[in-house]
């Protein structure tokens, strides 16, 4: 996740305060779990975190741009 360009500059504190403090939270068909949450630091923007059916491990992160709370 973190080898491309536009995803260098998300800060493992801010994945783990989504994982902790998510707005919206949505189970997936594969188990998968999505949370969102507000970055303050990163203008207000909406982090979108992926986690595997543990829900402890990170499979993705990434700003989601269409995310509306």
């Amino acid at each position: 996740m973190r080898v491309r360009p536009d995803r260098q500059n998300i800060q493992i504190e801010w994945i783990a305060r989504v994982i902790a403090n998510p707005v919206k939270e949505f189970v997936q068909q594969d188990g998968r779990i999505r949370r969102w949450a507000a970055i303050e630091e990163a203008d207000g923007k909406y982090l979108r975190v992926i986690l595997l059916d543990d829900a402890e491990t990170v499979h993705n992160a990434f700003f989601d741009r269409s995310f509306r709370p």
